[in-house]
């Protein structure tokens, strides 16, 4: 077909951006992180708490994050399948930018598939979770423009071990199955459940709808979203482009993809001005395990019930 709708999903399958980041190099640079924070305690608490639905099992867990800051979030299980004896699938779930965990009752639909739920806020940006992390220099509105000038000292990076932790957090809970453990998030979310599968080898499915921290340098040129903040940042002090720039390629899964070793699904809307179809297929077409996209050309930045059903089913026949 030669329709208006064939020809833009041909181009963005045949959509190509160039690494921004010497391979060898981070792969080095996250060989070495990764091994530092491996010997870092998890230093787990859980605790009960109060729920409105009957036959559902709520904790509130913490752990220790980068810098020490403790990240809190939601441990769910669903009581009847944790009756039955056997270890659990678990989701864990990442929210959009400025967003938080929520209530426990969010996540009602994959309990009701007898999955455990392990929801995590995201530091700094709501709940309970706050940010140890000090400022090095200023910043714009927002968080991700915090300490951008050197990776390691940069928001980004604390996000990013926030949440690989998040995975161990999980994976260490008795009621998991760890052959099981799906990394879940839309936008901010999404980006954060890539990379989280990238950086850990215990997640074993991912669902990334309208994806961030894709092809990020495209981002701050086009995004009206949390890049967006970036690039205030460096209209305001554009000597410093190349160090931030130089720092958002650490974290960018246009660079990292070629780690994901197992099944994805993403979504995306064509009319999205905040994570741009051409920065998630960036991404997904440099993808090489299993994987499936779900194009939405009439959506922008939303998930609708008609995709909300097909990550469903992914998930049932991951979990099966």
């Amino acid at each position: 077909m030669n329709d208006a709708i064939s020809r833009r999903k041909r181009e963005l399958m045949n959509y190509s951006a160039e690494l921004t980041m010497d391979p060898d190099q981070l792969q080095a640079f996250w060989d070495r992180v990764l091994r530092k924070y491996d010997d870092i305690p998890l230093e787990l608490c859980r605790e009960r708490a109060d729920s409105p639905f009957p036959g559902v099992t709520v904790d509130k867990i913490s752990y220790k994050g980068f810098d020490d800051t403790p990240i809190h979030g939601w441990f769910i299980v669903p009581q009847a399948a944790a009756s039955a004896g056997a270890k659990l699938p678990c989701i864990v779930t990442f929210p959009g930018y400025t967003d938080d965990r929520g209530y426990p009752e969010r996540y009602a639909s994959w309990l009701l598939l007898g999955y455990a739920v392990f929801a995590v806020d995201v530091r700094g940006q709501g709940g309970e979770t706050g940010n140890y992390m000090p400022e090095q220099a200023g910043s714009v509105k927002g968080w991700v423009s915090g300490n951008l000038l050197e990776p390691e000292g940069s928001y980004y990076h604390a996000l990013t071990l926030d949440v690989v932790r998040a995975i161990d957090a999980a994976a260490a809970q008795p009621e998991v199955d760890p052959d099981r453990l799906a990394s879940v998030g839309g936008s901010q979310g999404g980006g954060l459940a890539l990379i989280s599968a990238a950086l850990n080898p215990k997640v074993t499915a991912i669902i990334a709808d309208i994806p961030n921290m894709c092809n990020m340098d495209h981002g701050v040129l086009h995004s009206s979203s949390s890049l967006s903040e970036v690039a205030q940042h460096i209209k305001r002090y554009p000597d410093q482009l190349e160090p931030i720039l130089h720092t958002l390629a650490h974290y960018d899964m246009l660079n990292l993809a070629s780690r994901i070793k197992v099944p994805v699904l993403m979504s995306v809307g064509w009319k999205d001005g905040v994570c741009l179809p051409e920065t998630i297929y960036a991404v997904y077409n440099r993808i090489t395990s299993e994987k499936a996209i779900f194009d939405y050309p009439f959506s922008g930045h939303e998930i609708g019930e008609y995709h909300n059903r097909e990550r469903i089913l992914f998930l049932q026949k991951q979990f099966r």
